[in-house]
């Protein structure tokens, strides 16, 4: 079955995590997403975080499946003319250096577009390529702080936290993506390329326009609160048995019915008439007192069976499940979402899959590439090179 975004041709300068997140889910959708990296090293999130010298990390291998690999010098003169080449035969490119590096190997996206004029061209950039900040570098916890995520998450009166997801990095991503897709789509219309900016801080920035509603009514900071939601709205995390670092269930009432439900579901049906309990602003006063008699039972329950059980009974209930748990998650293996794959030199390797389930077009997750691995197909292809050619190529430093 044809991909559907079969014959969308990427060439992937990115790096890390927050543009290789993009190219990866482009990959998965079915582009031909061809990694451009420098000889002997590769990118340096093959490398940098390996617990094993020589071999390829798992933060490569989870963030660039699906790719090809081919090596390129793009410093040299001949890397440059090898790299036009394959510009002249792509709809995408995609790149998150610092700014200016493409610009000052003469290959930025004003030369590019005229070698190119239907390019498609991705630029990440922490802060984006103008604005006050737009010089500075950043990482995922970076945009966090500067987008606002980490000022709204924590306990009332502690410091600010970082999130655990790296919305910063693969949020900033699936952003990408998005900008990517419309662009390609607009290209269809009009047979003109243009240029696809995301920046991180305002990919975070969006991603917390709804936390952030409250200062729209009072005009000032949110403050942190924790897993509680105010207003005697049932919604906090509940212990579970056998009372381990992760076993708690978050639990979520938004309506009465929501409300009746849980009483059933617990055994105690008499609690909503409870004069403590009976308004939600007088559940608001008394919320510990609440929170105890849901922990009654919760707590000698698995959160496996709380989420069961909750879940059932129209109650929306989630258990807090650890990595491992995930990874081994019946759910999460029989929709797709966890995969094992073939590593050429790692072998077995289970990661998380597709979130994106299109009906004609199902992934099909397969193993990150090793470095180069696909220099003889693509050049061989694309530019016609030879194997004696790119073995001349080799002992020059080009690949």
């Amino acid at each position: 079955m044809e991909k559907a975004l079969a014959g969308v041709k990427v060439l992937d300068l990115t790096q890390f995590e927050a543009g290789t997140s993009c190219t990866e889910m482009l990959a998965w959708l079915g582009a031909d997403v061809i990694k451009v990296e420098p000889p002997k090293m590769g990118e340096q999130g093959r490398w940098m975080l390996t617990e094993k010298p020589g071999v390829d990390s798992h933060y490569f291998m989870l963030l660039n499946a699906n790719k090809r690999s081919i090596t390129l010098n793009l410093k040299s003169d001949r890397g440059k003319e090898i790299f036009i080449e394959l510009v002249k035969q792509v709809d995408i490119l995609s790149e998150n250096y610092s700014l200016g590096t493409l610009e000052s190997w003469g290959l930025g996206y004003d030369r590019l577009r005229e070698i190119n004029p239907k390019l498609i061209y991705l630029t990440i950039k922490g802060f984006g390529t103008y604005g006050p900040y737009s010089k500075f570098k950043s990482f995922d916890m970076i945009a966090q702080a500067a987008g606002g995520a980490m000022s709204l998450t924590g306990f009332p009166g502690s410091p600010p936290l970082k999130p655990g997801p790296t919305i910063g990095d693969t949020g900033t991503g699936i952003h990408a993506a998005c900008g990517v897709l419309a662009a390609y789509i607009q290209r269809q219309r009009t047979g003109k390329g243009q240029k696809v900016e995301v920046a991180m801080q305002e990919a975070v920035f969006n991603f917390v326009r709804v936390p952030m509603m409250e200062t729209h009514i009072t005009h000032k900071p949110v403050e942190r609160r924790g897993n509680r939601l105010g207003n005697g709205v049932v919604g906090d995390i509940f212990k579970c048995a056998p009372g381990g670092p992760n076993d708690y269930v978050y639990m979520l009432c938004t309506s009465p019915d929501m409300w009746q439900a849980l009483c059933r579901t617990i055994g105690r049906p008499d609690v909503p008439e409870d004069p403590r309990f009976k308004e939600r602003k007088d559940r608001a006063e008394y919320i510990d007192q609440l929170t105890a008699i849901i922990e009654q039972w919760t707590s000698k329950r698995t959160k496996q069976e709380v989420m069961i059980a909750m879940g059932e009974a129209g109650v929306p209930c989630g258990a807090v499940l650890d990595s491992v748990e995930l990874l081994n998650d019946p759910h999460m293996r029989e929709r797709g979402m966890v995969v094992t794959v073939d590593h050429p030199v790692r072998g077995k390797f289970t990661m998380p899959g597709c979130p994106v389930k299109l009906e004609d077009s199902p992934a099909d997750v397969k193993s990150a590439p090793l470095l180069g691995q696909h220099n003889g197909e693509v050049y061989g292809a694309m530019l016609g090179l030879s194997a004696t050619d790119l073995d001349r190529l080799k002992q020059q430093g080009i690949i």
